[in-house]
């Protein structure tokens, strides 16, 4: 069906790289107008820069009825060598980025009156990868998993639907880089994962356009695994 998602309005960001140009490319197939907003646009750590982008997507399409949050960045280190700079970075591109834009684009999703929020948890929001250092990226995620539930609450008598997808390991640019750094990190994903594949970013689109879509109405405050079954066992 080329046409799940025509007529609606959808949010990216971090449409430019990875899960997010993933997911932007999917909505648009299926027939939404996607805004795609990424860090050359717009720093989403900067409240007022937020704030504005948002004041100006809203004014020219008088709503949003599709946010989905992709941007994120983050320290990986251990916890002997992470700094406190680097945990307090890690914090603001994991939870802060999610915070600021969903603020934001609230007037523009209440004025859709069926609006659908998709935020990233991660499969790290449930447990540890033996090798992986993660701790700060862990709490980031564990945090977006918490707050999402609670947007559920808040957006329900708006009409929006809150929900976090929780992605296992899946190839993009920058976890590429992670596997070069690190080259026992691939067998360690694989011997968690259910199903011995590492997942793509299509794998990932495919079920954020169901949350996006009329589909999955009566889904919210839903967590939704794709990570080959790793958190399943």
């Amino acid at each position: 069906m080329p046409d799940r998602l025509s007529g609606k309005l959808a949010v990216v960001t971090g449409a430019a790289n990875g899960i997010g140009k993933g997911c932007a490319a999917m909505f648009a197939a299926q027939g939404a107008t996607v805004v795609g907003v990424d860090r050359d646009q717009c720093d989403l750590t900067d409240e007022a820069a937020t704030n504005a982008l948002f004041a100006a997507i809203g004014a020219e399409h008088g709503r949003i009825d599709i946010l989905l949050n992709a941007a994120a960045f983050a320290h990986f280190a251990w916890i002997e060598d992470m700094s406190y700079a680097q945990w307090r970075e890690t914090l603001t591109g994991e939870l802060d980025i999610v915070f600021l834009a969903t603020r934001a684009a609230w007037p523009w999703l209440k004025a859709s009156g069926a609006a659908s929020v998709i935020n990233f948890a991660s499969a790290n929001a449930r447990h540890a990868l033996e090798g992986s250092a993660a701790l700060a990226h862990c709490a980031g995620k564990g945090g977006v998993l918490a707050m999402t539930r609670q947007l559920a609450m808040e957006g329900a008598p708006h009409g929006i639907r809150a929900n976090t997808i929780s992605p296992g390991f899946v190839l993009t640019e920058a976890t590429r880089r992670h596997m070069e750094a690190e080259p026992a990190l691939r067998d360690k994903v694989l011997a968690k994962n259910m199903l011995q594949r590492l997942g793509e970013p299509e794998d990932i689109a495919f079920c954020a356009t169901w949350l996006a879509s009329d589909e999955a109405r009566y889904v919210t405050g839903g967590d939704f695994p794709v990570d080959a079954g790793a958190t399943a066992w």
